[in-house]
């Protein structure tokens, strides 16, 4: 089954003049009031905690991804946030199916893409999509999210990484987690709608698995040349 992951609002963003940020939600476009608004909402603590940099703290929920670029990226996945969506990282992480995957749509002062085996942004993984799990927490700088299509129950395997805070899209796509470690590395990413060079996950673990990091050579290349006509989906 086809179908592209969040092409409409990288679009939209992209388009977004500097002093005014659009995203694309059913309710038409967002802009920074909409966001202030989101920020100022209350969160209920006892029920979303907040994330723990302490690294020897439920290390099983740190998501370890080792990039292409050499360097080593830790992200603390919220179970309390979205306990269906953590469990399908863990799923297929388990699976080695991140391993090798690119970034496939990389925007500048918006977010890393990645997630899809194809390198497309019209694949997934052969489990079934995920009901959404929406909540007030924040995507901040560092936040993990689900990539999702147009349906708010669409979200699979495909994932991506806020650069800068993006209020505008709390409630809209499941917040399930930030990075603790080296968001340096995520910010080297390689930029692109594909990029020429796409940065890609050479293995994709957890902190209680203690791998050691692998080495570019281990990773096949990809069989598929990918074009932007692959990734761009038509505004609505």
């Amino acid at each position: 089954m086809l179908k592209t992951y969040f092409g409409t609002f990288a679009a939209l963003a992209m388009l977004a003049a500097p002093s005014t940020v659009f995203a694309q939600s059913d309710e038409g476009d967002v802009d920074l009031e909409a966001d202030a608004e989101a920020v100022a909402e209350p969160v209920d603590q006892r029920t979303y905690p907040p994330i723990s940099f302490d690294q020897s703290e439920k290390p099983e929920n740190i998501w370890v991804l080792d990039l292409s670029n050499g360097e080593r990226v830790k992200i603390r996945l919220m179970e309390e946030w979205a306990p269906a969506h953590v469990d399908r990282i863990k799923t297929l992480t388990a699976e080695g199916f991140y391993d090798g995957v690119i970034f496939h749509r990389v925007i500048d002062g918006f977010m890393a893409q990645g997630g899809d085996p194809t390198g497309t942004g019209q694949g997934g993984s052969e489990l079934p999509d995920l009901e959404e799990e929406f909540n007030p927490m924040p995507h901040v700088r560092g936040s993990l999210a689900m990539a999702r299509a147009t349906e708010e129950n669409s979200a699979n395997s495909q994932f991506f990484i806020v650069f800068y805070p993006r209020f505008s899209l709390d409630k809209r796509y499941t917040n399930l987690g930030r990075v603790i470690d080296n968001m340096t590395a995520v910010d080297a990413i390689n930029r692109g709608e594909p990029p020429q060079n796409p940065t890609r996950i050479l293995q994709a673990s957890f902190a209680s698995d203690d791998r050691p990091k692998p080495t570019a050579a281990a990773v096949p290349a990809p069989q598929q040349d990918i074009t932007a006509d692959l990734l761009n989906a038509p505004l609505q």
